[in-house]
């Protein structure tokens, strides 16, 4: 098994995110599969169904409980009588594909891109020691006339196991690089999976796949294949499947020449005033036709050539200097500083185009970069490799190796919104959260890696960390503990006339902190600790000296779904919470505002978990 990394270069994508990475083009929009029967695969066997609602057990292996209806993709597993693979109904190459799905417990199931090269879908809850074979990693080829214990090679495992608990929909995005064939057949370049992006964190990026993975069709490579889910492994269900195919010839730049003049320019000039430093003919575009380093200006003209009309957009980078681009005469990308982006529809054929990139940044590395993006075409560098931002940075990351962190910084919430006083507490469990210690409240909740740092720490920095895997938020900030003389009051969004007063933390030999705080006259302790096996946290709220008509708002969602014994499922499949002692704490569900609210009396000790 082959755990290692991969950051292996492909002009088509990776160089090009690198300087682009702040601008996306318009891509081509996504196709989404219709699921009110299975008309869209073919050959389907029983196992596929379609349903409405599906809801997983976290105690019972491979099962999920239906609701009739559309809408859900279902794989129903019997290990008595594994079921078949469902198989789209049209052949890709190039795609993009995103979903949700959720696992049972247990479950193992995948994604064949083409019907060769796998995705893994896996039940990887908790898993920190992980590898290519679960979720998120892209699977083992395989040679069976290898010794015992090395027939597996070519694996991937993910950056960070973001997985969530069975029974929560898991977002996915994929986006596949078919392998490339000269006109003899024989394959010129291999299958890459540029990237996949589990739970809003990108896991995977530019792998190179030298054949098909284990469990493949076949063992041949084409430029085409049918996409592919596994079905004879787990119970797994799928919705939101969207896919976007880039089967389209690319637009090829030809009859380029350029010329070079000496001097700064902040506008285009008069070409017909000056002299060229240098001209001729060039075969790719590139800043390298300039012998000089600063304050000079590359003019190319040629002809683009388009093989399918639509909206095309483009992407010109220029470090150091400012740049545009026209095409028969009218301004695509307007004249800008070190980067800019535009649009416009062009039909089938040959039309002239011209760019101008003007260096005036004496210590900005010269670079000319021109990315494309049109109609059944992914974006790509059309220009050479040479675009280095001079901006790039690495990245100041803090992952809790052996012991708990705690570090302050700012924290951005949704909407702008400033944590000022967050507390980042970080485990070793890769499970992490942010307290607000203004509010007494935790704004968010993640697993995978702790922070990145590099807005804190890089340069002058601005204070304010982010969190470095799959993150819940739970909203602006707002006091944990509310006094309440009806049920029917809004919750208050700030500790205004509560008396609240923060008095810090106090850490325990594990380093855990424990925040203490005063309001309403009461005086709060509160401790969150991980889950054993990293399935969440489990927070303690210790009260002393409570007020009357005084409560604590365990969540506030848009739709709570009591599953009894004091377990609930939050928003869309999004989290779990469970209360102790429900029976004796009460809780409350509650319409306020437009939003659910679960909230319970203060008692001396509330304690409940978040499970995700």
């Amino acid at each position: 098994m082959n755990k290692k990394h991969h950051y292996a270069s492909c002009l088509s994508f990776c160089a090009m995110s690198l300087f682009f990475s702040q601008i996306t083009l318009a891509q081509n929009p996504l196709k989404e599969i219709v699921l009110t029967d299975l008309s869209f695969a073919n050959n389907t066997g029983k196992n596929w169904q379609i349903v409405k609602e599906v809801q997983a057990d976290l105690n019972r292996p491979n099962f999920l409980k239906t609701e009739k209806g559309t809408g859900v993709l279902i794989n129903l597993f019997d290990e008595r009588k594994p079921g078949k693979d469902l198989f789209f109904d049209f052949q890709h190459g190039d795609i993009d594909i995103e979903l949700d799905y959720m696992l049972a417990k247990s479950s193992n199931s995948g994604i064949y891109l083409q019907g060769r090269y796998e995705v893994q879908l896996m039940d990887s809850w908790g898993i920190t020691n992980y590898g290519s074979s679960d979720n998120g990693g892209v699977y083992e080829r395989w040679d069976e006339s290898k010794p015992q214990g090395q027939q597996g090679f070519e694996g991937y495992s993910p950056r960070q196991n973001v997985s969530r608990a069975p029974g929560l929909w898991q977002r996915l995005k994929i986006s596949f690089q078919a392998p490339r064939f000269n006109t003899e057949g024989r394959k010129i370049q291999n299958a890459r999976i540029l990237l996949v992006e589990l739970n809003g964190v990108r896991i995977q990026e530019d792998v190179e796949l030298s054949g098909p993975t284990r469990g493949s069709i076949d063992s041949l490579e084409n430029a085409l294949g049918p996409l592919r889910l596994q079905g004879d492994h787990g119970a797994v269900a799928f919705k939101n499947i969207r896919y976007s195919r880039f089967d389209q010839p690319r637009p090829v730049l030809t009859d380029l020449k350029y010329s070079v003049y000496k001097g700064k320019f902040d506008e285009e000039p008069d070409y017909k005033k000056l002299k060229p430093e240098a001209e001729g003919v060039s075969t790719i575009l590139s800043s390298g036709v300039s012998q000089l380093q600063n304050e000079f200006l590359i003019r190319y003209t040629g002809n683009l050539e388009i093989s399918q009309a639509g909206e095309y957009s483009f992407n010109v980078g220029v470090p150091g200097g400012t740049g545009l681009m026209k095409i028969a005469g009218n301004t695509v990308v307007p004249l800008a500083e070190w980067k800019s982006t535009g649009k416009t529809t062009l039909q089938a054929g040959i039309v002239p185009f011209e760019v101008y990139y003007s260096k005036t940044v004496d210590w900005a590395k010269p670079a000319l970069g021109l990315s494309i993006a049109g109609p059944g075409i992914r974006e790509f560098l059309i220009s050479d490799a040479n675009i280095s931002s001079n901006e790039l940075i690495d990245p100041i990351l803090i992952n809790p190796a052996t012991e708990n962190m705690v570090l302050r910084s700012f924290t951005d919430l949704d909407g702008g919104k400033r944590v000022t006083h967050a507390i980042n507490v970080g485990s070793i469990k890769q499970v992490h959260y942010t307290y607000d210690a203004d509010n007494g409240m935790i704004v968010q909740l993640w697993r995978g890696g702790f922070l990145d740092a590099t807005p804190m720490w890089h340069d002058r920095g601005d204070g304010s960390s982010v969190a470095a895997g799959s993150v819940h938020r739970f909203g602006n900030p707002s006091p944990q503990l509310q006094k309440l003389a009806s049920l029917q009051l809004p919750w208050a969004a700030d500790t205004t006339g509560s008396g609240f007063r923060a008095r810090g933390y106090a850490l325990n030999k594990e380093g855990i902190p424990t925040f203490r705080y005063k309001i309403y006259g009461a005086d709060v302790s509160d401790m969150s600790t991980v889950i054993e096996n990293g399935e969440g946290i489990h927070r303690t709220i210790e009260t002393k000296n409570i007020v009357e008509n005084l409560y604590v708002r365990l969540l506030s969602a848009n739709f709570i779904n009591e599953l009894g014994n004091g377990r609930y499922l939050v928003d869309d499949h999004s989290y779990y919470l469970q209360i102790d002692d429900a029976k004796i704490v009460k809780p409350i569900i509650r319409d306020v505002g437009g939003k659910k609210e679960l909230i319970v009396p203060v008692q001396k000790k509330v304690s409940y978990s978040i499970i995700f």
